[in-house]
Formats: C-alpha cells, sequence, structure tokens
C-alpha cells in the first residue's frame, strides 16, 4: 500500500464565480503568482480572471485569496530570522573560533 507523502501547507480549493470581483487580490497556487484581477472573462465553459501582475488568464477555480499567502510568508519571514540569530550566536561564541582552528588554510576542490 502505497503512502502519499505529500502534506500541504493549507488546503485550498478553488474560487466560485460569485466569489470573483475585479480588483480583488488572488493568487495561483502552482506558480505562486500573485496579483489583483483586472478583467473577468467567460471561455468555452470556463471562467477566467486576468491578473496585473501578468497580464494573463488564470481560471477561476485555480485562483485562492492572496490574504491566505501572507500568513505562510509571515511564517517563512519568522524561521528566518531565527536561523540568523542562531547563526550571529554561533559567530559570537568559541564554536567558530574552534572550527577555524581546525582548518589548513588549503583550498582543495577534492577529485
Amino acid at each position: 500500500m502505497a503512502q502519499n507523502f505529500y502534506t500541504p501547507l493549507y488546503s485550498f480549493s478553488g474560487m466560485l464565480a460569485e466569489e470573483i470581483t475585479v480588483g480583488m487580490r488572488v493568487r495561483y497556487p502552482k506558480t505562486g503568482t500573485t496579483g489583483a484581477i483586472i478583467r473577468v472573462e467567460q471561455m468555452k465553459g470556463s471562467l477566467f480572471a486576468e491578473l496585473d501582475s501578468t497580464h494573463l488568464l488564470y481560471r477561476a477555480d485555480q485562483l485562492i485569496p492572496a490574504d491566505r499567502t501572507e500568513r505562510v510568508s509571515r511564517a517563512i519571514v519568522e524561521d528566518a530570522k531565527e536561523v540568523i540569530e542562531r547563526e550571529r550566536e554561533y559567530a559570537a561564541g568559541s564554536g567558530l573560533q574552534d572550527a577555524l582552528k581546525n582548518i589548513d588554510q588549503s583550498c582543495e576542490g577534492g577529485g
């Protein structure tokens, strides 16, 4: 029995036609493209929205509201701040000095 190891950050479903409005900020999660809707058009039985950031048409059922992405990006920024703080602590401590003492100043690329 195969297991699915993919765990999305959040689940999303496409937007409905009545949810789409010009000026609304949305995101296309497959590429991360974010922008405001500048035009809505019905073509071949599907609803499409043009985004101001790319001037391309995206299927409305593939778009999600952009406010969901802000929470994810804030978490990434916070994680980056924590990593920077850990690196600063390491550089200020004796761990870095000990590591520098144990190198022979050679520049070997291997091979």
